[in-house]
């Protein structure tokens, strides 16, 4: 009987460990899908930017060619998890130099179409930004789960890997050269 009591006691901890792990695997995929809604949102309102700003932009074609090439490259649906974050990180940097650049068009900046997209597309980056820092306490949940005493070993068994948070590239870290982008 005592026998019996520990075998069912220990398989309850078997599967509380299991139920566990797999809602932690779930949650960073739910975390990531969100992440991912909010960069197709981004994507969706890239071609009206870049149509909006090349009615007043002439000059800075090759920032717009490269916006509507990343954003290609997006949605294309080929890409992995890592090669969708570091293409993120690539479109942000990008974007902020479009809306650097328009500065020098006070037409463009007055423009209601323009103002209305860039609110937006501010909105749109704060929701990105919100999704991610979901997705990295998502991530670092799942780590701990499968990394501490005695999920470790159940996480072993299910083929279970760590997952990397994602993080701001060095060169996003740095402050902005305004006069730099103006010039370049």
């Amino acid at each position: 009987m005592i026998a019996l009591a520990i075998i069912v006691v220990l398989a309850l901890i078997v599967i509380l460990i299991y139920n566990g792990l797999i809602r932690r695997r779930n949650e960073v995929d739910n975390a990531y899908g969100g992440m991912d809604v909010q960069l197709k949102k981004r994507y969706d309102l890239i071609p009206n930017l870049v149509s909006t700003v090349k009615q007043y932009v002439s000059h800075e074609k090759e920032l717009l060619e490269k916006i509507t090439e990343l954003r290609a490259r997006a949605v294309s649906g080929s890409l992995n998890n890592d090669e969708k974050v570091d293409l993120d990180n690539q479109i942000s940097g990008t974007l902020k130099g479009i809306m650097v650049a328009v500065e020098n068009y006070p037409d463009l900046k007055a423009n209601e179409n323009f103002l209305n997209l860039q609110r937006t597309l501010n909105e749109v980056e704060s929701q990105i930004s919100a999704a991610r820092r979901a997705y990295n306490a998502a991530v670092t949940d799942y780590n701990n789960g499968i990394q501490t005493f005695p999920g470790n070993m159940m996480a072993g068994m299910m083929k279970m890997e760590r997952k990397e948070v994602f993080l701001i590239p060095e060169v996003e870290r740095q402050n902005v050269n305004v006069k730099d982008l103006f010039n370049g």
